[in-house]
């Protein structure tokens, strides 16, 4: 088990804070090699041995970098997270949802690079190490969650798949805007809002039983039958 010390939690000292921005900014300059606790300390300008005191060990590290970046990229998002506010925070038709996507989508691309490059570098030192595969599983549950959550409340008649449908054509839109071939490129925000609208609808759409993949429709009561005598 490692010992650190949350960087999303608003109590924290600033500190703490600071050691994850410059993690964050480490990993995207540096690479993974590049991230030690005494770059912390020598990028962030701080006393030696100051990270070690936040972060004893590597995974640690490791661990604060991801909470950071998880608590940025949640942005003016954060909010509706909460699955207590979620259903209530959501809109209820797909120009709403699309204009919401869009704008998650969008803000990535054009501010939030440095944190998906940092994020992309953890996620391939979580193949490698299974106690950040854990962490890094569960700061994206709650994401999940809320795509899930738009879904349903669009009607699908299968949000748990829409929903990780959603996910992963976010994720690859970002991808490959970001650092992979078509990063010269990006789409632009109404472009994200108008294949997403496209996307939603595709998957709100009753679907063919000859294609052999329809979806079972949601199941609702009915009112019991009449009895004849």
């Amino acid at each position: 088990m490692t010992t650190s010390k949350r960087a999303d939690s608003p109590d924290r000292p600033d500190r703490l804070v600071l050691i994850g921005d410059t993690a964050i900014r480490l990993l995207v300059e540096r690479g993974m090699r590049g991230l030690t606790h005494r770059a912390v300390d020598e990028s962030a300008g701080i006393p030696p041995g100051s990270t070690s005191y936040y972060a004893r060990t590597r995974a640690a590290l490791l661990e604060l970098a991801l909470a950071r970046m998880t608590f940025l990229e949640a942005g003016a998002f954060a909010p509706v997270l909460n699955a207590e506010q979620l259903a209530a925070a959501l809109p209820g038709d797909v120009r709403g949802i699309a204009d919401l996507v869009a704008q998650i989508v969008g803000d990535a691309i054009a501010d939030g690079r440095d944190q998906k490059i940092a994020r992309y570098e953890l996620a391939l030192e979580a193949t490698r190490r299974p106690e950040l595969r854990s962490v890094y599983d569960s700061a994206g549950a709650a994401f999940r969650g809320a795509a899930v959550a738009m879904m349903a409340a669009l009607g699908s008649r299968a949000p748990e798949r829409h929903g990780r449908t959603l996910v992963a054509w976010c994720e690859g839109v970002m991808f490959d805007a970001i650092v992979g071939a078509g990063w010269a490129s990006p789409p632009s925000v109404e472009d994200v809002r108008t294949d997403v609208t496209e996307m939603l609808r595709g998957m709100l759409s009753t679907p063919d039983p000859s294609d052999g993949c329809a979806d079972p429709a949601p199941q609702r009561d009915e009112p019991d039958s009449p009895v004849h005598s």
